[in-house]
């Protein structure tokens, strides 16, 4: 049984990026040519992976592991946009309606803000709900700062229908 009151859920995700230089990269519910891809089980859109979290973590369904985990067949390859997807339905299904979602991307490249209010739009879309999308750098510190890979910071808005 939901609850009328709002809840707030928190997520990361990271994955590094590919060694393939065949492997194309999705990032928020985008596809980005001339980028390498990042390493996963489905197409690994850190941004769609951390919204989702967020999501089910606010509801207390779980995470994405426990609900498409890579023991799932059927979700090898999938998109950032159908895990998005799933999940809304999910909640949807369990009485909750989405308020909104905002992530963070972290890393050196791709260089994001050209592209920011069609992330926005594809994420929104997905969810059926506001998503806002921003970016930045990590000064060249850790991981994302040597363009090892991507991480994604996301929080997510649900409140229970009475």
């Amino acid at each position: 049984m939901t609850s009328a009151l709002p809840r707030v859920g928190i997520a990361t995700d990271v994955h590094a990026f590919s060694s393939d230089p065949t492997r194309a990269l999705y990032l928020a519910c985008l596809h980005w040519p001339d980028e390498v891809g990042l390493v996963g089980h489905s197409d690994a859109d850190v941004a769609a992976h951390a919204g989702c979290d967020a999501l089910l973590s606010a509801a207390g369904l779980g995470d994405l592991g426990s609900n498409f985990g890579v023991d799932r067949p059927e979700y090898a390859g999938a998109s950032g946009r159908q895990f998005l997807q799933a999940t809304a339905a999910l909640l949807t299904d369990a009485g909750w309606q989405i308020g909104n979602v905002a992530i963070q991307i972290i890393g050196q490249r791709p260089r994001f803000a050209p592209r920011q209010a069609e992330a926005c739009a594809a994420m929104s879309e997905a969810v059926g709900a506001p998503v806002t999308v921003s970016a930045t750098t990590s000064d060249h510190l850790g991981f994302t700062g040597r363009a090892e890979g991507l991480a994604a910071v996301a929080s997510a808005l649900i409140i229970g229908r009475s």
